[in-house]
């Protein structure tokens, strides 16, 4: 690594430092603390309010802020339509900045970091990466070491980008349509959460055991094929 390389890398993580400290000093987390108070700031901003949510949701949930708190209380704030689009694009934006950060800056740091439960995916990665992409954010949604993950993994930029994409509509979708059935103000599960959540989840598993199900049989089927094509 070249003396330059190693500055800027040091730089971006100093940056980080220092937006997570503003955030603390500034009672931004504060606010994060729960849904309905994060509502009621963004409210008070009006339209600003949209990039406000886009911004913080950006730059905070890479680095320890659940994407959760922003999910919930984006249909708290604004119709279902607007709630998805401003998930959708904030959750884009933290899954980028996650994976980049991984992947550029303190790649080693991380990867001695990455729990064993995920290692086990590299080999998918390698046969179907855009496949696998798709099942875990579907299954996992965005937590930071998802992020760091796939950041640390031999997955392409705009694979990650595009299965991750495709992985978050529809438990986006369904938070920011059902939120209000499934959230009080305080951003608390309600009663009728639990089974659309496991019914969410058990959709999930079953698209994921459709995908394996696919994938074996491609692999299955691969060796025939080129002996076909050596025998022509």
């Amino acid at each position: 690594m070249t003396r330059s390389l190693r500055n800027v890398k040091l730089g971006v993580v100093g940056l980080v430092l220092i937006m997570l400290a503003a955030a603390w000093y500034f009672g931004v987390f504060a606010r994060l603390g729960e849904p309905r108070a994060l509502a009621q700031v963004l409210v008070e901003m009006g339209a600003w309010g949209y990039l406000a949510f886009i911004i913080t949701y950006t730059v905070l949930q890479p680095f320890g802020v659940p994407g959760s708190i922003f999910i919930v209380a984006a249909p708290l704030i604004w119709p279902w339509q607007t709630a998805f689009a401003l998930s959708m694009v904030g959750t884009m934006s933290a899954s980028v900045v996650g994976f980049s950060f991984a992947r550029f800056v303190a790649r080693d740091w991380i990867s001695a970091r990455i729990p064993t439960r995920l290692r086990k995916y590299d080999e998918a990665l390698e046969r179907s990466a855009f496949q696998t992409v798709v099942v875990l954010r579907l299954i996992l949604w965005m937590p930071q070491v998802l992020h760091s993950f796939f950041g640390v993994s031999k997955v392409g930029f705009w694979t990650h980008f595009w299965g991750s994409l495709v992985g978050y509509v529809p438990p986006l979708l369904l938070v920011s349509y059902l939120g209000a059935e499934m959230f009080d103000a305080s951003g608390k599960m309600q009663p009728a959460a639990w089974p659309i959540m496991t019914g969410l989840l058990v959709a999930s598993l079953v698209i994921a055991a459709f995908a394996r199900a696919y994938e074996r049989r491609r692999l299955s089927s691969s060796p025939r094929e080129l002996r076909v094509v050596q025998r022509g």
